[in-house]
C-alpha cells in the first residue's frame, strides 16, 4: 500500500467505487475488506454506490462462482466478469451501476438546492 498517501485525493468528492477483485487469490478476499473500509464507510458512501467485481482469468476455475462472501461485504452488489464468456452482460451491469450513482448525484443535488433555498 506504498499509494495510501494518495487515498484522500482520490476519494476526494468520489461518488462510486468499483472494487475489482480475484476470488481465486484467497488474499483479495482480506484485501477488499481493507478496501471497502477506507473507500466507502469512512466516506460516507452508501453500499449502493459500491460495486464488487469478481473478475475470473480465462481458464479460471468455476467453483469461485458461488462466492460467499462475507458481513459486510455481503450487502453489496457483486458481479462476476468472465470477458471470454459473457462480455455483454458485464456492460449491462456496469451501465446499470452508473445510472444508479447519477441518480444518487442528482437526488443529492436537488436536496442541497431545496436547503439552499428553505
Amino acid at each position: 500500500s506504498r499509494f495510501e498517501t494518495c487515498w484522500p485525493a482520490l476519494m476526494k468528492d468520489s461518488h462510486g467505487v468499483i472494487i475489482i477483485f480475484n476470488p481465486e487469490l484467497p488474499s483479495h478476499l482480506k484485501e477488499i475488506e481493507m478496501w471497502y473500509s477506507c473507500f466507502v464507510q469512512q466516506q460516507p458512501l452508501l453500499d449502493s454506490q459500491c460495486l464488487l467485481v469478481a473478475h475470473h482469468k480465462p481458464g479460471s476455475s468455476e467453483d469461485t462462482e458461488n462466492l460467499a462472501l462475507a458481513y459486510p461485504l455481503n450487502k453489496l452488489k457483486l458481479i462476476h466478469s468472465n470477458l471470454e464468456e459473457d462480455p455483454e452482460d458485464v456492460r449491462m451491469e456496469f451501465m446499470k451501476y452508473f445510472r444508479s450513482i447519477i441518480t444518487i448525484m442528482n437526488e443529492n443535488r436537488d436536496r442541497e438546492e431545496m436547503s439552499i433555498i428553505s
